[in-house]
């Protein structure tokens, strides 16, 4: 089992299932929680291709309750036309510039189902990454994950 705090972290960042992924703002309360949980999942900076990939072809968003999958810039328009997002183009760049809706965007974005890594995880999975593992703080080596994972 997992500490009752251990899971009600992975609860409040949306990770309710193994495999999921989700976007997160880095700030100071963000980093502890990250730190709390550190030995359960793998974190780091995605660049602009790993963004669009997973968005592209993992992405799938909140509307009424409900998980759609994004199929046209409709079902943005739908759900953050107020806010001006038209496209799926202004998702990414909000995403990855991490703008003032971030928040919003990230909350309509459903947590992404990602599958097991093709060909494993590298090195020992319940080691830090430090030591050769794959779950903690990975930095820019997470874009290798995520393409294993897309």
């Amino acid at each position: 089992g997992v500490s009752p705090k251990v899971k009600k972290i992975l609860q409040l960042l949306r990770l309710r299932q193994i495999n999921n992924g989700v976007f997160v703002r880095v700030n100071a309360a963000t980093i502890n929680m990250l730190r709390l949980v550190e030995p359960y999942i793998a974190y780091g900076y995605p660049n602009l291709k790993s963004v669009k990939d997973l968005l592209y072809k993992r992405g799938h968003v909140k509307l009424s309750g409900q998980r759609v999958p994004i199929s046209s810039n409709a079902v943005i328009k739908a759900g953050l036309g107020e806010k001006g997002f038209e496209c799926i183009e202004d998702i990414v760049h909000e995403i990855y510039t991490v703008g003032p809706e971030f928040k919003a965007v990230s909350n309509f974005l459903w947590p992404m189902k990602l599958t097991s890594p093709r060909g494993g995880v590298i090195g020992k999975k319940l080691n830090h990454f430090n030591e050769g593992g794959a779950c903690g703080q990975q930095g820019d080596k997470i874009n290798r994950l995520i393409k294993q994972m897309i």
